[in-house]
């Protein structure tokens, strides 16, 4: 098949080497912030923030040239950040076909001007042109993958989402590979929900690390702070199914892929971590953030969003004060400028 991939980021390029590997033909589109980039696979076949040659079959494009990236192709990839999504929606509308498919990596959420819980593709849908919202097939990927890994043909494990299921089937036999192993689901609501807030859970994970180095580091006696983190992470997992609960999602999300999952291997490093080891430290927001000058704080927006959504539908979400205290916490950090003193006697 033939398809195109907008968005040349980690994650978005990462995808065409299973698809490659498959023996289809990759149109990779960078963005307007991905010209550094795509100039670089045009002239040497590589990517410079993945640190790999391109593999074959992948074509790379200017943003400018998206129209005869798009021609003909039979899906496209969504592979732009939470951050990018209300973009991605409106530079795709005026090249969409009744019965497209269009599957995302994008993580996060997003809070409605009325304070309800938006999943991305329902936000992508939005900025879709009138006439095409209900002609696309929107699809969605969740689950523990890091981009350099994929690159590497290191074994993954992930979820194809789709309202039709027959589209999550039919983009995974496109992906499937022996390295890179996917499972269909229908649930496109859960899925979501589970791998947009562990980016913020996965900042909580990061305090735990940084508490222990704003207290010395490893002591004499080899102790580190994994109590503590393993503390963190298994509170972000409850409440991660006290979401999904309370918005009519299915629970078990939290325990498979999507949620545990996820959250592990996020918490493992990244962004998300060194926010929450920054704000650990005694750092506010805004001078982590000012640290972190140039990245793409998507934990954060995900708290800024939470905040909105507790704070409107306290009386109609199923949600009750006190039900989040690990989110009500980061809001309190995050929105509210409050140090990071976390009381772990409200978890649980």
């Amino acid at each position: 098949m033939k398809i195109a991939i907008v968005g040349a980021g980690l994650m978005g390029t990462a995808l065409s080497w299973p698809l490659s590997d498959n023996h289809h033909e990759i149109h990779l589109v960078g963005t307007h912030l991905d010209g550094d980039i795509i100039t670089s696979c045009k002239e040497h076949n590589y990517h410079p923030k993945l640190k790999r040659y391109l593999p074959e079959r992948v074509k790379p494009y200017f943003i400018g040239e998206i129209e005869s990236a798009l021609k003909g192709v039979d899906f496209i990839v969504s592979g732009v950040n939470s951050l990018g999504v209300h973009w991605i929606g409106k530079i795709l509308s005026p090249y969409l076909n009744e019965g497209q498919k269009i599957i995302a990596v994008t993580k996060g959420l997003e809070a409605s001007a009325d304070g309800k819980l938006r999943i991305l593709p329902d936000v992508v849908r939005s900025e879709l042109s009138p006439s095409m919202r209900d002609k696309v097939i929107l699809a969605a990927i969740g689950g523990p993958c890091i981009a350099g890994e994929l690159a590497g043909r290191r074994q993954s494990c992930v979820i194809f989402c789709s309202q039709n299921i027959e589209t999550a089937d039919f983009l995974a036999k496109a992906f499937r590979t022996d390295y890179y192993h996917i499972w269909t689901s229908s649930n496109l609501l859960s899925l979501e929900i589970s791998v947009g807030l562990k980016n913020a859970y996965a900042l909580a994970v990061g305090m735990a690390k940084g508490t222990l180095e704003k207290e010395g580091g490893v002591d004499e006696a080899g102790a580190l702070m994994y109590n503590l983190t393993a503390a963190i992470f298994a509170q972000g997992c409850t409440e991660i199914s006290r979401v999904l609960k309370a918005v009519g999602g299915d629970p078990s999300f939290t325990y498979g892929l999507p949620g545990v999952g996820d959250l592990f291997v996020t918490s493992a490093g990244g962004r998300s971590v060194t926010l929450g080891k920054l704000l650990a430290k005694g750092h506010s927001f805004t001078e982590a953030r000012e640290i972190l000058k140039g990245e793409t704080l998507e934990a954060a927006y995900i708290v800024q969003q939470m905040a909105k959504v507790l704070s409107a539908k306290r009386t109609n979400m199923a949600i009750n004060k006190g039900e989040l205290p690990l989110m009500e916490f980061l809001i309190d950090v995050i929105v509210k400028g409050k140090p990071a003193n976390i009381n772990l006697d409200l978890f649980f």
